[in-house]
């Protein structure tokens, strides 16, 4: 090979680098939250989600996270998040009527009092107090799938705030990459 052409050969790898930085950086200009229609931000809590990702995931930065609540009931909130997404609707359950592909947005349940305990090694980590006597009741959420340029969503009522140990009878809107 004459150096000329390896000059080329070279010349032509730098700009296939340089265009796919580039496209990786419009993917990342492009990628938004979704914020439903008169909800709140909780800076609070968004930057307690952040904290907990730091004491889970030292070596790793947190992802873009944002967490909003709302008075809406969470299937509304549920299908605003799906039909945005492009999703059809958002399934009973994650087994999607026995069908063997979990689908992009389902319902789920749980119980506020379990969840907590979970969290809890995580909290005193933090240094957080947290009376975990006060999550009380069963709750249903939704999980809605990522695209490439959207969060993974999950929203839920009634939730555990946990900078103020209260059950909130509102709907939380949690969105992460």
């Amino acid at each position: 090979m004459s150096t000329r052409n390896r000059w080329l050969v070279a010349l032509a790898l730098v700009l296939a680098i340089a265009a796919c930085k580039g496209e990786k950086a419009k993917e990342e200009e492009s990628f938004s939250f979704v914020v439903y229609p008169g909800s709140r931000y909780l800076p609070q809590v968004t930057d307690l989600m952040k904290q907990a990702h730091k004491i889970i995931t030292p070596a790793e930065e947190p992802p873009p996270t944002a967490v909003y609540d709302t008075d809406a009931p969470v299937e509304q909130v549920a299908e605003f998040y799906a039909k945005s997404y492009g999703y059809s609707n958002v399934a009973p359950d994650a087994t999607n009527n026995l069908n063997a592909a979990k689908p992009p947005a389902y319902f789920r349940g749980g119980d506020l009092a379990t969840d907590v305990q979970a969290i809890v090694p995580v909290a005193q980590k933090m240094g957080l107090k947290i009376d975990t006597s006060k999550a009380v009741g069963k709750y249903k959420a939704a999980e809605i799938a990522s695209k490439p340029n959207r969060p993974r969503v999950t929203v839920q009522r009634p939730y555990f705030d946990v900078s103020t140990s209260q059950t909130v009878d509102r709907t939380i809107i949690l969105m992460s990459r």
